[in-house]
């Protein structure tokens, strides 16, 4: 018997098809107005295939609950054509959950940048005093 590749399970290579799929019909076949700019971040299938939780996000904060509803409302209609897309003997149930780790790195970011910000302030405020102690000595 052939073994498997090492490091890709079956099921990782069933989300990563169902990920690219979903990304091609949620750009070009849904057309639902609610969905706006979807990105789909990652899938994660069950090891029985029966269920597969779609991670998500949007470019508008301000729709974010307006595409789930689009999204959960369909699921039916994106299990249908990925049945179609992938060759399965049965299609996982779509659970679509949004994926806030952008928006938290973003903010991890953020703080980052302002603590970096504010010990170059500090540490130039000690270096000018530095300074100018250092020219009153010398004279």
């Amino acid at each position: 018997m052939a073994k498997a590749k090492k490091g890709f399970s079956r099921a990782d290579r069933i989300a990563e098809q169902i990920q690219r799929e979903l990304a091609e019909l949620t750009r070009k076949g849904l057309k639902d107005p609610r969905a706006g700019w979807i990105t789909i971040t990652a899938v994660e299938v069950t090891r029985d295939y029966s269920h597969a939780k779609v991670y998500y996000t949007v470019m508008v904060e301000s729709t974010r609950e307006a595409t789930q509803e689009a999204l959960d409302s369909s699921a039916g209609y994106l299990r249908n054509e990925l049945g179609r897309a992938i060759k399965m003997f049965s299609m996982p149930q779509l659970h679509f959950v949004y994926d806030d780790s952008v928006e938290r790195g973003m903010h991890l970011t953020s703080l980052i940048n302002q603590v970096a910000r504010e010990d170059a302030e500090k540490f130039g405020e000690q270096v000018e005093g530095d300074a100018g102690e250092g020219e009153g000595k010398a004279e």
